[in-house]
């Protein structure tokens, strides 16, 4: 197998069983026949990685869609001094496997398989393993709500009677009246990266931001992108490709995106600040659930363990991406549409942190039925596995203290899963289908009763 010809290009023999340390060996001499020097500087190496021997950079495997991470400043510099041998050596694309075309396996030192090699081409953004370039991933890196409470307290401005909703019950989005029929909407969402696509990562991004405008019973009119980049360790072609998802899911909310601020960043970042419209007389809040009425979830858990399972391991979850890059916007039609009045998402803090909140905040008791409540396909096996941030223990241990429950810990640990553009979660029922076009997702996972000892149960 040989790499694409083209004008000035050499051929790698990637035939039997050549290894990368064998590939760079002959990379490295071909560039010396033309006096090309170059420097590899020595990465650092994760438990989970192994070093392509003697060239000081560090690959990391994933199952699916890339060999991963070769040390940046070398692929930077080697891009740079020869493209042809960079296209050809360090950025290895892989077609994704599928049904019609099994990949054989091929072992690295560490003794786990991985896809064989079938194409190289141009540099592509699976060559960088987004997740591995940040401590945490998507909304289970927020502060941890109890922790967040306490910096809060009491840090409230000015009063005003058109505000309407402001710190006080840590709803999705602060509301304003202009006037009798039209309130301003301000919300703001950012994280590190949830998946390692650059352009999943940020159509994931966008959808979540977006969702905090949705869960408010509002309409997004405008967004403006907020970025942290590490600009000497990931190609600015990658940023791009974020941005481009972005304004992708943007431009499938009829949001237009206009400008926005970056910094340069230790860790990649990126988000939203979205500004709304809403009837101040149909939002949806976290104060106004009552006594008697349903809880419905309008998507299903279990994305927290799976992208956890994908930043350890690098399989991808499409089951995932599709549930984080879905608009709550046909949810929150149906929601306005069926006449409800509390609501929000569930992200960060989990379905049990988010309902705590919004039980909490309306003077009454939920109620959970946990055989009711839907998950991703391969949630639990994820969860069986290990796979549970630290986010999400963090979140169970916030609410337990409010919990009465008759369920394992492993049934309260998807409970609590940190979910990234999550699902809405609503005091009410909504019609599946119909005008607002619905997905069938919605599910009624318990009700809403007069308040109890506890805040939160789980039956």
């Amino acid at each position: 197998m040989e790499a694409d010809e083209g004008e000035g290009s050499r051929s790698l023999d990637l035939e039997g069983s050549a290894t990368w340390a064998s590939l760079a060996d002959q990379a490295t001499s071909q560039a010396a026949d033309e006096g090309l020097r170059f420097l590899g500087e020595a990465a650092e190496v994760r438990e989970r990685d192994f070093t392509v021997a003697g060239r000081g950079a560090s690959k990391t495997h994933s199952d699916n869609r890339s060999f991963g991470n070769v040390h940046p400043r070398l692929l930077d510099r080697l891009s740079r001094a020869d493209p042809v041998i960079f296209r050809s050596v360090w950025t290895v694309g892989l077609t994704k496997p599928s049904a019609e075309r099994k990949l054989p396996g091929r072992a690295d030192p560490h003794g786990r398989s991985h896809p064989e090699v079938i194409s190289l081409g141009q540099v592509t953004t699976t060559a960088y393993r987004l997740t591995q370039y940040a401590h945490g991933g998507g909304c289970a890196c927020k502060i941890p709500p109890g922790e967040l409470e306490e910096i809060v307290a009491g840090l409230i401005g000015p009063g005003s009677p058109d505000l309407l909703v402001g710190l006080g019950d840590g709803d999705d989005a602060a509301v304003v009246r202009i006037d009798g029929s039209t309130a301003v909407l301000s919300t703001a969402d950012f994280f590190t990266p949830v998946v390692d696509d650059a352009y999943d990562f940020g159509r994931i991004a966008a959808a979540n931001a977006l969702s905090d405008v949705y869960a408010m019973g509002g309409r997004p009119v405008l967004a403006i992108n907020l970025v942290g980049w590490p600009r000497d360790v990931l190609p600015a072609e990658l940023l791009r490709e974020v941005l481009r998802g972005g304004f992708d899911i943007a431009a499938e909310a009829g949001c237009p995106v206009a400008g926005g601020h970056s910094i340069d960043d230790p860790e990649p970042k990126y988000g939203m600040a979205v500004t709304g419209l809403a009837d101040p007389a149909r939002l949806l809040r976290n104060d106004a659930a009552r006594a008697g009425q349903p809880i419905t979830l309008t998507k299903p858990l279990g994305v927290g363990v799976l992208n956890n399972r994908h930043k350890s391991t690098g399989e991808v979850f499409e089951q995932a991406i599709a549930s984080m890059v879905t608009l709550n916007a046909a949810a929150c039609a149906a929601a306005l549409e069926a006449g409800l009045s509390a609501g929000t998402d569930v992200t960060g803090f989990g379905l049990l942190g988010h309902l705590y909140k919004m039980a909490r905040a309306s003077g009454v008791t939920a109620v959970i039925d946990a055989a009711a409540v839907p998950y991703l396909d391969g949630a639990r096996q994820a969860l069986a596995a290990g796979f549970v941030s630290g986010g999400t223990r963090r979140n169970l241990d916030w609410v337990r203290p409010h919990l009465s429950t008759a369920v394992g810990e492993n049934e309260l640990l998807l409970l609590a899963d940190a979910q990234t553009s999550g699902g809405l979660l609503l005091a009410g029922e909504i019609a599946a289908g119909g005008a607002a076009g619905l997905s069938p997702r919605g599910s009624v996972i318990g009700e809403f009763v007069p308040r109890r000892k506890a805040v939160v149960e789980v039956r």
